[in-house]
């Protein structure tokens, strides 16, 4: 428990370094300089937001008491006290820090030793007496297990905490490490021996989600479980707790809704645009797992800082679902681990054949940007994985990711776009050659040929996390390429039409409502057109909304598609459209009370049914973002391949194996 407390330390350090937060405290108090990936930065920044906010708050709304107090509880090499007093907010507060007896020590020689740190707090002796062991005029720090109640609250009397006066209790991480009768005790004192006090809560939920089922195993491994999970799993348990412990006001947020209502948007725009960022999924979903809350009792007026001047969206209650889906782990008669990857695609280039390029994941034990082709061939009822020979492979592939692969007969196609780090250019477009004909029992039979293009690729290929898809205009096929994202535009809205024979884009007139920016849609092919849902915004907010790009006499003409209910909004899903319905398979939406399954709208009526999908047959967590997904129409089949994700600093995780979804319950004809 004490080494999450000192990684913590490092992540805030590091996210300080890089601007997310402005702290010059913590390069003080913590020992080791690590740079941490973007993700970690982002992770930190709104977890220090949202106790800054609170804490804030609160001094603002008790300015006029002439004496208030902080307990920080677990509050390990945290430099809030450092900061609050730097910026002259302490003129009537003492902190008080609370943890184990050896952190405690540690942190008070670190500030004797620093000027910086001592000269803010100006020693007033006194340390050295038991518990105590750092004592200033406006600082005490304590070293106390907080399990053992009767022990912290002789130590806090003896410190001089004074239960009449308005007090705030912060837990940033704290109480899930301790066992659930200890921790819920703790929360009931607080609320019982003091007659005005505030409580801000930071914590892990959703514990058994695919997400969740990867935080929850790290901090198992990491020899720290996260007792409350199992009897607080969500923002009403952990409110009801607070209510049932004595505490009369209380109002929670996922750190989602925490990023949308409490942060400004200039103040987001800042964040987004500090370091090259293509995270997006696992960005939402660590927000989705984390909550904060404040609760309150004998304040007045009340303290809801969380329902500061931003309104909050009313919190939607559970997903409607109309039915479930089961998963099943697809039958395959050779294993191979180049199918575990995200960011990649699975194109069908032949009946029953499967060609899956690019992506993350792994390959022979590592973990890399995939160099690979694989192929998955249907002989005889079985899939058969191999991977893929490629002629003139010293062509650079260019390990892309999110890409995208059409194919325009059946021995070519065409790779659009895609990159290898999101700080570099897109790439451009690349054409594979493959055999005509080849013998269904050898996926060794298949090889594919990369072949430049000459001249080089048209600008409005370099970019990534768009879609092309086929449509036709005046009986002549072309490429519709649209939507994105780049190393310069952190979303796109612009479309091409690409001639199939000569990949130039050409001009067609195009009418109606213009969709606006977005990147990890979806698209497919529908009467000629082009159906697009879903997708991430300019705002790193997702998009709930489905266009038809319909053909008409002389060019295209864009149509809003009315869903009701209205489509929940969504990103990094894929989509097949089958007999006149249009099917959404996974993706990340921000209702963290359950994952997205499939989606069938009906494009007749508008009619939007979501299902869920049952997964009690696979012993692994399915990740349905960033996947790569296949409708076999014989079948009624959906063939789903790999998927997964960076899970912010709890591991990488990649589905296993592919997975098939069978549909002929819910696309039977009513």
């Amino acid at each position: 428990v004490q080494g999450t407390g000192g990684s913590s330390a490092v992540s805030k350090c590091s996210a300080a370094a890089r601007g997310y937060i402005q702290d010059r405290f913590l390069r003080l108090l913590v020992g080791r300089r690590r740079r941490r990936a973007p993700l970690v930065h982002r992770g930190y920044y709104i977890r220090a937001r949202a106790v800054d906010h609170c804490v804030q708050d609160f001094l603002l709304k008790t300015q006029s008491h002439p004496r208030t107090q902080i307990l920080s509880l677990g509050a390990g090499f945290d430099s809030l006290y450092f900061r609050l007093k730097d910026m002259g907010l302490l003129h009537h507060t003492v902190v008080y820090e609370v943890d184990f007896a050896n952190v405690a020590c540690q942190k008070a020689t670190l500030i004797k030793r620093m000027k910086e740190l001592s000269a803010l707090v100006g020693d007033i002796g006194g340390e050295g007496l038991g518990v105590i062991t750092f004592s200033g005029e406006d600082y005490k720090l304590l070293g106390v297990d907080l399990s053992e109640l009767s022990e912290l609250e002789r130590a806090l009397d003896e410190a001089g905490l004074d239960n009449e006066i308005p007090t705030l209790f912060i837990a940033e991480v704290v109480l899930t490490y301790m066992e659930n009768s200890r921790s819920d005790a703790l929360i009931q004192w607080a609320a019982e021996h003091f007659s005005q006090a505030c409580f801000l809560l930071y914590e892990q939920m959703h514990p058994e989600d695919p997400f969740g089922r990867v935080m929850q195993q790290h901090f198992s491994q990491l020899n720290s479980a996260l007792h409350s999970l199992a009897q607080y799993p969500d923002c009403e348990a952990q409110q009801r707790r607070f209510f049932e412990k004595g505490w009369t006001e209380c109002s929670i947020m996922d750190m989602n809704e925490f990023f949308t209502c409490c942060t400004p948007e200039d103040e987001q725009q800042r964040v987004q645009a500090l370091e090259p960022f293509d995270e997006y999924e696992e960005w939402h979903l660590k927000c989705s797992h984390y909550f904060v809350l404040t609760a309150s009792k004998g304040m007045e007026p009340s303290w809801t800082p969380l329902l500061s001047n931003m309104t909050v969206p009313h919190r939607d209650g559970p997903v409607m679902m109309a039915g479930s889906i089961t998963a099943a782990v697809c039958a395959m008669h050779s294993e191979i681990s180049g199918l575990r990857r995200y960011g990649h695609h699975s194109v069908l280039i032949k009946p029953n054949v499967i060609l899956t390029t690019g992506g993350f994941g792994e390959e022979d034990g590592q973990h890399c940007r995939m160099r690979n082709f694989h192929v998955l061939i249907k002989h005889a009822g079985y899939w058969k994985a191999g991977c893929v020979k490629k002629e003139n492979p010293d062509k650079r592939w260019d390990e892309r990711l999110y890409h995208t692969v059409s194919c325009l007969s059946n021995s070519l196609a065409l790779v659009v776009g895609g990159r290898t780090s999101p700080s570099s250019a897109g790439l451009g477009m690349l054409w594979l050659k493959f055999p005509e004909t080849y013998n269904a029992s050898d996926t060794d039979d298949i090889t594919v040929e990369l072949v430049s293009l000459q001249p080089p690729a048209e600008p409005a290929a370099l970019r990534w996390r768009h879609s092309t898809t086929e449509v036709t205009f005046k009986g002549e096929k072309y490429l519709f390429l649209y939507g994105g994202r780049s190393a310069v535009e952190p979303v796109l809205g612009d479309w091409y039409f690409l001639h199939t024979q000569e990949l130039s884009c050409t001009v067609i007139p195009v009418g109606g409502p213009v969709p606006e920016s977005r990147h990890s849609h979806s698209a497919c092919s529908w009467k000629g057109g082009v159906l697009i849902a879903g997708g991430l915004g300019a705002a790193e907010q997702p998009l709930g909304s489905v266009f038809f790009l319909r053909e008409l006499e002389h060019g295209f003409q864009w149509e809003t598609v009315e869903t009701h209910p209205p489509l929940i909004p969504r990103y990094s899903h894929t989509a097949h459209v089958h007999d006149g319905k249009l099917l959404l398979v996974g993706g990340v939406w921000f209702h963290s009370s359950s994952v997205p399954g499939i989606t069938v709208i009906d494009l007749m009526t508008g009619l939007c049914l979501d299902y869920a999908i049952n997964v009690e047959h696979l012993e692994w967590p399915l990740m349905l973002h960033n996947h790569s997904s296949t409708f076999l129409p014989n079948e009624k089949e959906l063939l789903l391949i790999g998927g997964g994700g960076n899970c912010f600093s709890f591991g990488t995780h990649l589905n296993p194996e592919p997975v098939l979804l069978n549909l002929s319950n819910i696309l039977t004809s009513h």
